[in-house]
């Protein structure tokens, strides 16, 4: 085992741990009290190279390794979770799916402008009545001519209402369950197509875009297939678990933060004549959380190693998003309550991380579901 970061992947987190000082830093607050989506930040994200960094350069990309990939996704969720989700849907959950299962016409369209971040990609999969059990979804494709015409609903789908292309998942045949799925690229403008905010306020990422979806016979022809008829269902899970590389490592980018501030405030608050930081028990609770960072960011850098190295890494994915994802939501919390009322207002980064990081442990899979997944990899098949 060789724990030391190579310089190549040392320049990418230097590169975006730079830019979340410069562009996500100064306003991260700001954007998250107002609710507002700032679509001049897709631009400085391609700009920089961000926004393609794990794919090919022949598309625009930087190729980066998938430990650059997780060291970029934690310098960006160290600063601001909505931005970063912003990168993990756009670059991984659209863009390495259309690299691993898109036709060359669908790359050579779609990848160079999703990295240079003159387009803005969504993935929509979650529907009202369908999260968890992406075999249940309910928005059908019906045949009509050589395309089809999709109609139903999707829900919380991150850069929904922004988007100028949509990878929507449909089934063609309800009776065949996931081996009908099948996704498609949507056009952001198409007719039949009505974008909606999400209804009330969200918890947390608000300064990302989300939105309601509603098809009403969107037509979308033979070449707006992705990986085939039928095939969707792989389509979906492989953009998934690139996802889930990118949620765990933005998870430990809050810890850090989180562990950072507290840090800082038991150096410098004073209480019954000494550092708050030379009690015992705030000692513990540094000493707690540092602990779950080192653990969170060696599951979430095996992870990554071990598909650099083409290796399956499934369950240590799910491990490193369950760990890393439940310890974030511990660490803001000791962090609000250490630092007591300075924690308790929007002054302190604390209390927005805490926000995100619940809802990290919710999307692309809860923490439920990365449960089942590791326990179903350990028994294996029942035999008997």
């Amino acid at each position: 085992m060789d724990f030391r970061i190579s310089d190549d992947a040392r320049a990418v987190a230097d590169l975006c741990r730079t830019f979340a000082a410069t562009h996500l830093a100064p306003f991260a607050r700001e954007r998250d009290e107002q609710g507002r989506f700032d679509a001049a930040v897709v631009r400085q994200l391609g700009d920089a190279g961000i926004l393609g960094g794990a794919l090919p350069t022949d598309v625009g990309g930087r190729a980066w390794s998938k430990v650059a990939y997780a060291l970029a996704m934690e310098e960006l969720g160290a600063v601001d979770n909505s931005w970063r989700g912003f990168v993990t849907v756009q670059g991984s959950l659209v863009g390495l799916c259309l690299l691993d299962h898109g036709d060359a016409t669908q790359r050579r369209e779609h990848l160079p402008p999703l990295a240079a971040g003159t387009r803005i990609y969504a993935y929509a999969l979650t529907e009202p009545s369908a999260g968890t059990d992406v075999a249940a979804l309910s928005t059908r494709a019906v045949p009509d001519g050589d395309g089809w015409r999709i109609s139903g609903e999707k829900h919380w789908i991150t850069n929904g209402g922004a988007a100028d292309f949509i990878l929507v998942f449909a089934t063609v045949d309800p009776a065949l369950k996931h081996k009908g799925i099948t996704g498609f690229l949507v056009r952001g403008d198409a007719p039949g197509l009505v974008r909606r905010p999400m209804e009330g306020s969200e918890l947390g990422h608000r300064g990302s875009n989300h939105a309601r979806l509603v098809f009403d016979g969107v037509r979308v022809g033979p070449s707006d297939v992705v990986g085939g008829v039928g095939k969707g269902f792989r389509v979906a899970m492989g953009g998934l678990e690139h996802g889930r590389l990118g949620v765990a490592a933005g998870a430990v980018g809050i810890q850090r933060a989180c562990l950072d501030e507290a840090v800082a405030f038991a150096k410098s608050r004073r209480q019954f004549g000494q550092r708050i930081g030379d009690f015992q028990m705030i000692q513990k609770v540094l000493a707690d959380m540092h602990a779950n960072l080192e653990a969170s960011r060696l599951l979430v850098m095996k992870a990554a190693a071990l598909k650099d190295a083409g290796l399956p890494n499934q369950r240590e994915v799910s491990t490193a998003k369950l760990f890393a994802t439940d310890a974030a939501v511990r660490a803001a919390d000791e962090t609000i309550l250490l630092l007591g009322s300075r924690g308790y207002t929007s002054l302190s980064p604390a209390g927005r991380m805490l926000r995100d990081a619940k809802g990290m442990q919710i999307y692309e899979g809860t923490s439920h579901v990365q449960r089942l997944i590791i326990a179903r990899d350990l028994l294996g098949k029942d035999e008997g």
